[in-house]
């Protein structure tokens, strides 16, 4: 034990991870980077972009321009990562809502009754998100170096032991490809991640891969939140979608006194991205209000499309050939459908998940361990996503839930939902699966939920919406 003034000092921890190399500086790379950073000698971030100064969408992050909210496990998660962003966020004027209290959500063809408080979630645009936490990031490790303009392309290593990476800068006259070695490589470059070629160079078995994917479209576009009717009673809207009513909506407020707006529909039918014919779309949907809304706002940008969808897994877990000195965070690992909102509590959910497996292992990473507790921590999103699209019209893949139990559940689901909207006990256990409070299963193994489910009607909720006292 050390001593300083008289007073003992435990000593300080054992970096013991090396050099880590992370590749991809959006969220998940930054948080990752961030639990890492205390147990390593040093931490290199390789981004293809560059940052911007502020907080303005960038061409690598596909989702800069959508409809985003930071749910009630991201929030807990982001506070144990980063306790100051919270703070910051308020400081930049993060919309914090409550819900159903503070949104009108229709769901199984009635509104949900709005006195089910609960705790908030925040309605930040994402490169507002993702401009703090790499503040934050950055100021608290100096031993974080990021370098952007740099295009991973491929490992070093074998197919026993990643050492490092390969990379271009891009926009440099040659291009040259350089190496830099590691002790430790994090992929978190997202949906287009190119681990599994870049493991099958290295002469590795791909991992298995779960697909479970509708062809589901929206398109996103923000407005001025002038008009005063209906949004002097809520401060957005939430349409749900489900198999018999495939259109949906998500109205949220965000910074800077505007209200982004995101409206989906089947491959069949996608929302159009000009602005007149954004709003027409919302006629159809099966609830006026949002529609009337619309007519009266004035759009701020264009509407911008978004059709990648698919929930996809890599089950890297599994494998037992991977080499060492490599693991798969955030989206590269396992992706949602993003109409359901859970990317960035997820990434957070990642990095506590890594954070905790080093701490409990003695700063000594076990890359097996550490890659199976990263993807325990996005199973009960994984089970929510693909819940909700199995039974929408046309989904297919090789994770879809299609047997003959998971049709009974499905029905039994349904009558969850139904019973949402009015009966407060169903209603809280429904918001803590979607926020990501507790598992499905909790749907199951409650008794006062599956009492309600099966054996009370259905509390019809007004067709106006609903007020909040």
């Amino acid at each position: 034990m050390l001593r300083r003034n008289g007073q003992s000092r435990a000593p300080a921890p054992t970096r013991s991870l090396g050099h880590v190399a992370v590749l991809g500086g959006s969220v998940a790379g930054l948080l990752t980077a961030h639990a890492l950073a205390g147990h390593a000698e040093r931490v290199t971030v390789l981004e293809r972009d560059h940052y911007p100064d502020t907080p303005v969408a960038r061409g690598g992050v596909p989702q800069s321009p959508h409809t985003h909210v930071l749910l009630t496990s991201g929030i807990r998660a982001l506070d144990e990562l980063l306790p100051e962003l919270s703070p910051s966020l308020r400081r930049e004027g993060a919309p914090s809502l409550s819900v159903p209290a503070d949104l009108g959500v229709w769901q199984a063809g009635q509104w949900v009754s709005r006195q089910h408080h609960s705790e908030p979630v925040v309605t930040a645009s994402r490169p507002l998100l993702e401009h703090l936490i790499r503040r934050c990031v950055l100021q608290r490790h100096p031993r974080i170096d990021v370098r952007t303009s740099a295009r991973v392309t491929g490992l070093l290593g074998d197919s026993e032991h990643v050492a490092g990476v390969a990379f271009r800068e891009r926009g440099s006259e040659r291009g040259e490809q350089r190496e830099l070695d590691a002790d430790l490589v994090v992929d978190a470059t997202g949906r287009t991640s190119r681990t599994p070629e870049w493991l099958d160079a290295l002469g590795v078995t791909v991992p298995q891969e779960e697909v479970l994917a509708t062809g589901r479209a929206y398109a996103t576009c923000s407005f001025r939140t002038d008009s005063s009717e209906p949004l002097d009673r809520v401060s957005g809207f939430y349409l749900v979608p489900d198999a018999t009513q495939p259109l949906g909506a998500i109205m949220l407020p965000a910074e800077g006194d505007r209200m982004m707006v995101t409206l989906s529909g089947p491959r069949a039918n996608p929302p159009p991205t000009d602005p007149d014919g954004f709003v027409e779309f919302a006629r159809a949907l099966p609830h006026p209000e949002p529609h009337r809304w619309l007519r009266q706002a004035e759009p701020l940008t264009r509407p911008v499309g978004y059709r990648h969808t698919a929930n996809r897994r890599r089950r890297y877990d599994r494998a037992s050939g991977l080499p060492s000195g490599f693991l798969v965070v955030g989206d590269a690992l396992c992706a949602f459908n993003p109409v359901y909102g859970q990317g960035i509590s997820v990434a957070a959910m990642n990095a506590v998940a890594l954070s905790r497996q080093l701490a409990a292992s003695g700063n000594r990473l076990t890359t097996r361990r550490a890659q199976r507790a990263v993807l325990a921590s996005a199973r009960g999103a994984w089970d929510v996503a693909t819940g909700a699209d199995s039974p929408m019209p046309g989904a297919e893949g090789n994770a879809l839930r299609d047997g003959p139990a998971d049709r009974v559940l499905d029905r039994y689901l349904e009558r969850v939902r139904e019973r949402v909207p009015g009966d407060p006990v169903v209603c809280r256990a429904f918001r803590d699966v979607l926020f990501l409070l507790a598992p499905p299963s909790s749907l199951l193994t409650s008794r006062r939920v599956l009492r309600r489910a099966l054996f009370r009607p259905t509390t019809p909720t007004p067709d106006e919406l609903p007020t909040r006292d």
